[in-house]
């Protein structure tokens, strides 16, 4: 499904990725697995282009997106779950789920809502609430969530565990756990083995 091949990434002239490589195979879910400041977070930015590779490739199902723009990159279905959330406060749940939806050319809204609130139900509920409002682990369902609703080949989740309470965690690794044999691939990247 995706290829990472020898990638080059540098932060502020400082080389973070040297000689990278990972590939994932369809419907595969792996965990990739380093302290913090490993780079994690930087593989991430890199596949869904937040991070120029300076050298290497980037395929996705077989196309070349090296060079391509984030938001081409998730028109090509890939979702994005970053650490800190990035959820926009002042929206309400539902509309942080759709902001990547409303731009999206092929996508159909209620279609893909629906799939989300299928694996997701709780956050019906929570729909017409600000994003401000949520704790800390709804905020991370929400952010979940929008990854699936355009995460339709590929999610990349980064530290989808990371500061959660234990039963949010649990739900968050139920939920991800639902999605095996989907044909989705998913990269989950770690500070430990627990979820994994």
């Amino acid at each position: 499904m995706i290829a990472l091949e020898s990638a080059k990434v540098a932060i502020q002239n400082v080389e973070v990725l040297r000689n990278f490589s990972i590939r994932i195979e369809p419907g595969h879910m792996v965990g990739l697995i380093g302290r913090n400041g490993a780079g994690k977070t930087t593989v991430m930015r890199s596949i869904m282009g937040h991070l120029p590779l300076l050298a290497g490739s980037l395929r996705l199902d077989g196309t070349d997106l090296s060079n391509a723009a984030p938001h081409e990159r998730a028109a090509h279905g890939v979702g994005y779950m970053p650490e800190d959330r990035g959820l926009v406060p002042e929206l309400t749940v539902e509309e942080n789920i759709c902001l990547p939806l409303w731009v999206s050319p092929t996508l159909v809204l209620r279609e893909r809502l629906e799939f989300v609130y299928g694996v997701l139900p709780e956050l019906r509920e929570m729909r017409e609430r600000k994003a401000m409002l949520l704790s800390g682990g709804q905020q991370k369902m929400v952010a979940l969530a929008r990854a699936l609703s355009v995460g339709t080949k590929l999610l990349l989740l980064d530290e989808p565990f990371e500061g959660v309470a234990p039963a949010l965690s649990q739900r968050l690794s139920e939920v991800i756990g639902q999605l095996r044999g989907s044909g989705l691939s998913v990269l989950i990247s770690q500070s430990d083995l627990n979820h994994s």
